[in-house]
């Protein structure tokens, strides 16, 4: 044992070896990484390629973790140090003799050195594991941040934006009405703070701090007053959720109210929040042309509905990211309404 040079292949001359000596049907080399040991050697190999045993978590340097399915375990140990252990299974209704108890025995005593040389690997490979793990985790995270941030630019202050554009257009066509001048020019006045405010909450990292700090039932609300057209919020059983949650349902039912501003033509839209049986739902309804769902989904409909396809996949990627469904309904002259269901 001590001549060894290649660890790996020591450990796997020392299971064959037990393997011809006690008539074992399977002998396992395993190693403490950590607070576990792991299979490190199996006979005959393709046992470990069939996933014969999972790592088993030591509780105490000089007792050997329990296998239920090994006729005999016995520690490698150096000192006081666990440093593996080695499984025997022999076939069934087969003890292991004295004999072959005493060979385990002093093979165990043996192989210390070896052990502790494959539990360095083993540990430099665990840590190189998680190194990488950690990278791919972070790549991962920065990625759906930067989906975050766009999809909470389109579906927020950009359609904030569009929707003042749609005030100025109104402003324009009452330019000889006073009164409706006035009240298009506060409507646009509180638009536009609310634009910057949502910019705001964006670049400090935040969704819509009315949404933050009271919910989605008043930020919901706040958003029905901006839009050009009549809109009620109907709420049934509504709370506090999670903030991914909230966020999720919110940007999905802003952008259905934008697309209705933008394409529908209606005289009025409705929007709907329950709770049942622990989903949330919600739907945005209006009354306008309504068009062909395939065509906008597939962005070749004409008169804009490419860009509110864009929209509609948009809230399906993201109720489905959240673990939620989305259901669309609409037809020509039918008007429209989107469905959205997802965990609360």
């Amino acid at each position: 044992m001590a001549g060894q040079l290649d660890a790996e292949a020591a450990l796997e001359r020392m299971a064959a070896l037990l393997a011809r000596t006690t008539g074992a049907t399977r002998v396992q080399v395993w190693v403490r990484v950590g607070e576990q040991l792991r299979p490190q050697v199996t006979w005959p190999a393709e046992q470990a390629l069939a996933g014969a045993e999972s790592a088993r978590y030591v509780r105490d340097n000089l007792i050997v973790p329990p296998f239920a399915d090994a006729t005999r375990a016995v520690a490698v140990r150096q000192g006081n140090e666990l440093l593996g252990a080695l499984t025997v299974l022999k076939p069934r209704d087969e003890q292991v003799s004295a004999a072959e108890d005493k060979l385990l025995t002093d093979l165990a005593s043996q192989a210390g050195l070896v052990l502790r040389n494959v539990r360095l690997t083993a540990e430099l490979r665990a840590t190189i594991e998680d190194l990488t793990a950690s990278r791919r985790r972070l790549v991962r995270a920065q990625d759906e941040e930067r989906h975050r941030i766009e999809r909470n630019l389109h579906d927020g202050a950009q359609q904030q934006l569009i929707a003042l554009a749609v005030l100025l257009r109104l402003l324009e066509d009452a330019a000889a009405d006073a009164g409706e001048v006035r009240l298009l020019t506060a409507q646009l006045r509180d638009g536009l703070q609310a634009a910057l405010d949502d910019l705001r909450a964006l670049a400090r990292g935040i969704y819509p701090p009315l949404l933050a700090e009271q919910g989605l039932l008043e930020a919901l609300q706040a958003q029905a007053r901006r839009v050009p057209l009549p809109v009620s919020v109907e709420a049934d059983g509504i709370g506090r959720y999670q903030r991914d949650t909230e966020a999720t349902a919110y940007f999905c039912i802003l952008e259905a109210l934008q697309n209705v501003a933008k394409y529908a033509r209606a005289t009025r839209a409705t929007v709907a929040l329950a709770c049942p049986d622990g989903q949330l739902e919600f739907s945005v309804t209006d009354d306008g042309v309504g068009f062909d769902t395939a065509a906008a989904l597939s962005g070749t409909g004409p008169d804009g509905t490419g860009p509110r396809g864009t929209g509609l996949q948009g809230m399906a990627d993201r109720l489905a990211a959240a673990g939620g469904s989305f259901h669309l309904r609409s037809g020509p002259g039918l008007g429209t309404t989107v469905r959205g269901r997802l965990p609360a």
